[in-house]
């Protein structure tokens, strides 16, 4: 049986992957009103293919409690945060997880934690807590790290041919480990040390993040210089070698945005480039700040109310908001006391901030100018109805005449 510990975005959709192929799971969360919906039969995030999946786990026999249940697999999937002071991981929700774990666990368990985390962050935080209780590392529990690699908005598809990095003290252990994720897991799955894995995982993010900054500094650069950022990375990409990516408003989720700070964190004196990515990026909602603040002088608009941010979450056709480029730049308007901004997302049914709209159409009218934030498939299907709007496109997905750029 596993015991999957953390119902959220990795969570839920690892635990019934487990499910709908055959193994017995328990999904453990300490929100109660997040388990009373799952109950309930009531999924907590949108996810295309995930009410099928749910339907299938729910027929296979998953439960959801908060009470940890004993088991011979505990899989971790909490958030990791960063502290904003020092950069570093916190740690507090993969130790506080690990410790209701060693409350209820039979000899011979194997933790596994899937939450991203800074490399050593088992051996600083997670292996101390467990010997200063006595437990015997190796004989009463294992330890393995298998860092999750799925992504909001085809999370199912990944979870079946993303490879799979499974970093153990124990290669039996790991053994067992790959057998448990080859259930529903159809990739290539890599066994190595903890740490290997936990330091491949943040570099991968980091990567990321290195070549998405490198894109939006390009795109300050040709601004200034009043060139198309979107021709010359057109034409730079022609070559073989070379492989640029897109602009756009900033960076968000809680991998790409969070995942490079840790190393930084930890190797404050070595992160000259880290830095300087994450600097830029996180930079990017203030640039189009800057922006609406230009095309407002052009044509002599003075009320902020006037303008309107489409879409509120990260990335396109998901209802996650966490790290989002639309909501740091509405908190930096707010520390300028600038008010009555409007927004709208078709992913986000409850209001999250201040003038945030329900009805498409009537944001559309009760605006001059439209920011286009993310671009989800809902405002490609409906960029006619923008005909008449200013128009500033983050995102280089609307070809209406006289739209403005990055």
């Amino acid at each position: 049986m596993v015991n999957v510990i953390g119902l959220g975005y990795i969570g839920l959709p690892t635990a019934l992957m487990f499910a709908t192929s055959g193994v017995k799971v328990i999904g453990v969360d300490y929100n109660k009103d997040l388990v009373a919906s799952l109950q309930a039969g009531k999924l907590t995030f949108e996810e295309e293919g995930l009410d099928e999946l749910f339907a299938s786990a729910v027929a296979n026999g998953i439960e959801f409690t908060t009470q940890y249940t004993k088991s011979d697999t505990y899989i971790v999937a909490v958030p990791t945060p960063y502290v904003k002071e020092s950069k570093k991981i916190d740690p507090c929700y993969v130790v506080s997880a690990v410790n209701s774990v060693l409350d209820i666990c039979e000899k011979g368990s194997i933790i596994c934690i899937e939450s991203t985390i800074s490399p050593g962050t088992i051996d600083k935080f997670v292996r101390p807590i467990i010997e200063e209780r006595g437990f015997v590392i190796g004989q009463d529990v294992h330890l393995v790290h298998t860092p999750e690699r799925i992504i909001p908005g085809n999370m199912i598809y990944e979870l079946e041919h993303n490879s799979r990095t499974i970093g153990c003290d124990d290669k039996e252990v790991g053994q067992k480990i790959k057998e448990l994720y080859s259930s529903f897991c159809k990739a290539d799955m890599i066994i190595t040390d903890i740490r290997s894995a936990e330091m491949s995982k943040v570099v991968e993010n980091t990567f990321r993040d290195i070549n998405i900054a490198f894109a939006n500094e390009l795109a300050k650069i040709c601004r200034q210089d009043n060139m198309d950022v979107y021709e010359i990375i057109k034409t730079a990409n022609m070559h073989p070698r070379v492989n640029i990516l897109q602009p756009g408003p900033g960076v968000g989720g809680h991998c790409i945005s969070v995942d490079p700070w840790f190393l930084v964190g930890d190797y404050p004196a070595l992160t000259n480039l880290i830095w300087e990515a994450r600097k830029i990026n996180d930079s990017m909602p203030e640039f189009v700040l800057g922006r609406i603040r230009e095309i407002m002088k052009k044509h002599n608009i003075n009320d902020v109310s006037k303008v309107g941010l489409y879409g509120l979450t990260y990335k396109e056709n998901v209802d996650d908001t966490r790290e989002s480029p639309t909501l740091q730049l509405l908190e930096a308007m707010d520390e300028h006391l600038a008010f009555g901004i409007k927004s709208y997302d078709p992913f986000v049914k409850e209001p999250i901030v201040d003038g945030q709209y329900g009805d498409f159409d009537k944001f559309i009218d009760d605006v001059e100018i439209v920011v286009l934030m993310v671009g989800h498939s809902h405002i490609k299907e409906n960029m006619d109805k923008l005909q008449g709007k200013l128009i500033l496109d983050t995102r280089n997905i609307c070809s209406l005449k006289g739209t403005y750029k990055l």
